[in-house]
């Protein structure tokens, strides 16, 4: 495994209204229809810290899994797959509000509710938490922790159901259609990870509102970059020793991160290639472990960025 084959730009000028953010480069068409490239840059902290191979595909083809896998329960914005680093999906006016589902006290980030709780906090996002919990533990019932959606540059942050019904971000109506289809597909998530030997520890999911004003799921769905996994074989010698549990997921990296700096306040240091492939292997990992098929590399000799052009250009001509 080599880092030289990466994807960390997917800007192509033949394409109109290209958006970049931390790790998907986009464009809006004419038609409503929206495309995402998924590059291999690799985005914690709010930061973009390095490029980390087969990670776009990783992305995007276990986002594909779970879009298919929870079709039933919620509809998605995808229309087509023209590569396995690309989704072609429908337009959408997406909801103001995240979706963060929890099952475990955990997290490293400003708004993970361990942080938040270690500080001696016991009403988080608007739930009571009892003393006495340890990092990592099973939470009493599965909750949601929605956080608002930072403009570029800024941070996520906590909200409550109360203050999102009194700033008229959703309605009552919509926030108990997000809230339903949220435990929902995190259940259906949590079943099958579980028979895969995973535990889904949390997730995040964005919604949209379609041209009929339907809610559809968004962006992507229990991916390593939108979700935690762990081992579920090896997790609970791990919590009663005092350790972290085996991760398939992005706190690989937050952790390392977390290690070396405060990342709120000092220069994230340069990651090391052998953290950047042990980080890959983590990817393929979770994506044959969920979906229980062999990851297909691609081939080595056409550059990603090469063959996502050639894709684009046949499924749009128009433009090429």
């Amino acid at each position: 495994m080599a880092l030289a084959g990466v994807l960390t730009d997917a800007e192509f000028p033949e394409l109109p209204e290209f958006q970049r953010g931390k790790v998907r480069d986009s464009y809006n068409l004419p038609d409503g229809r929206r495309i995402m490239v998924a590059t291999d840059r690799q985005s914690a902290f709010d930061h973009v810290l390095a490029a980390v191979p087969f990670k776009g595909q990783v992305l995007t083809q276990t986002a594909r899994y779970w879009f298919d896998q929870t079709a039933d329960i919620c509809p998605n914005h995808v229309i087509d797959y023209p590569d396995p680093n690309v989704i072609v999906a429908k337009t959408l006016q997406i909801l103001p509000i995240e979706m963060v589902v929890r099952d475990y006290m955990t997290g490293s980030t400003e708004t993970s509710i361990w942080p938040m709780y270690q500080r001696g906090e016991r009403v988080l996002y608007g739930h009571h938490f009892a003393d006495g919990l340890v990092k990592n533990q099973k939470l009493p019932e599965t909750i949601i922790t929605p956080t608002t959606k930072a403009e570029a540059g800024e941070h996520d942050a906590p909200i409550t159901v109360a203050e999102i019904m009194e700033q008229g971000l959703l309605t009552r109506a919509q926030w108990d259609d997000v809230a339903a289809k949220s435990l929902a597909v995190f259940a259906r998530g949590r079943e099958i990870a579980a028979r895969n030997g995973l535990i889904l520890v949390d997730t995040k999911f964005e919604f949209g509102l379609d041209e009929d004003g339907e809610i559809v799921l968004a962006d992507e769905i229990l991916t390593p970059d939108s979700s935690r996994y762990w081992k579920a074989d090896t997790y609970g010698a791990r919590l009663k020793a005092g350790e972290e549990p085996e991760s398939l997921d992005k706190e690989f990296l937050r952790l390392w991160v977390r290690g070396k700096c405060d990342p709120y306040k000092e220069p994230i240091p340069e990651i090391p290639q052998d953290t950047l492939l042990e980080f890959a292997g983590k990817y393929v990992d979770l994506i044959e472990t969920v979906t229980g098929q062999s990851f297909e590399y691609p081939e080595a000799a056409m550059p990603v960025r090469e063959r996502v052009r050639s894709a684009l250009a046949g499924a749009f001509p128009e433009f090429f």
